[in-house]
């Protein structure tokens, strides 16, 4: 795991923040529920089943559920994923949103 994440709660919303430095790839994974994800600084490619799309922020983008995806940093990047879930306890939350195959 990567150093940087910053976690961040409100009534069942969950942010996980990370810094990506130039060159990090967030490793192929998919989550159980569709998420929005915020790119807040930075430029990066994200590729959906070989479909790779690059993107600069500000923006912010739908992640669906059960689709396999990865985050590559072109540039030093700030990157937020957006969930709904009741779970606020940092050790567990990957485990009630990324699915394991």
């Amino acid at each position: 795991m990567i150093d940087g994440i910053s976690h961040h709660f409100s009534d069942g919303l969950y942010a996980k923040e990370m810094f990506l430095p130039k060159g990090y790839a967030a490793l192929s994974h998919s989550h159980k529920y569709s998420h929005l994800s915020i790119l807040a600084k930075g430029k990066v490619i994200v590729s959906v089943n070989g479909l790779e799309t690059i993107y600069t922020a500000p923006t912010c983008i739908n992640i669906e559920a059960h689709i396999n995806h990865e985050i590559t940093a072109l540039k030093d990047a700030t990157w937020f994923c957006i969930h709904a879930t009741e779970e606020t306890d940092i050790n567990k939350v990957d485990e009630t949103l990324i699915e394991r195959k």
